[in-house]
């Protein structure tokens, strides 16, 4: 049984374009294998990781302190998407598959507090529909620590047939 206490550890921060925010990896500095769990903040104005949604990986949102919103999918074979408030209490279930779509954003003046869980379970494939590409994660799922055998992010537009250079 792991046991620790988020005051404990160092926050990793992530500043790329729109997306800031700090995380708190719970779940594996607990020393979890089949579950994650992570704290986020993030700062007034803000968003989290790109529009995306696991293709193995089911996610859940539970909303500590602040207000924002979520940007979701509406369903698994409808593109549209919309938005919905968050406050503390919320909770958001998120499905592997493209009615899991998210993103996480902070229109208020204060800082957003949530925790993230998720499945661990690999491999996987991340699909972000806003900018046409996709991820993959072998030996190691999204957020996981061990060594992955392959990983990469490629434009799914750039298909090649089955029997392409073999």
């Amino acid at each position: 049984m792991g046991h620790v206490n988020e005051a404990d550890l160092e926050w990793t921060e992530t500043d790329r374009g729109e997306a800031r925010f700090k995380r708190k990896q719970l779940g594996e500095a607990a020393g979890g294998d089949a579950l994650g769990c992570s704290l986020y903040e993030l700062p007034p104005g803000h968003k989290s990781w790109p529009f995306h949604y696991h293709a193995a990986n089911e996610e859940a949102i539970y909303v500590l302190a602040g207000t924002g919103a979520i940007r979701l999918a509406t369903g698994e074979d409808d593109p549209a998407d919309e938005t919905r408030p968050l406050e503390p209490g919320a909770y958001v279930a998120l499905p592997a598959d493209a009615s899991g779509g998210h993103r996480v954003i902070n229109d208020s003046g204060e800082p957003l507090r949530y925790l993230a869980i998720s499945t661990m379970v690999e491999p996987d494939v991340t699909v972000y529909p806003d900018s046409g590409t996709f991820g993959v994660f072998v030996g190691s799922p999204p957020g996981g620590r061990e060594e992955r055998s392959l990983e990469g992010y490629y434009d799914a537009d750039a298909d090649v047939g089955y029997w392409d250079g073999e």
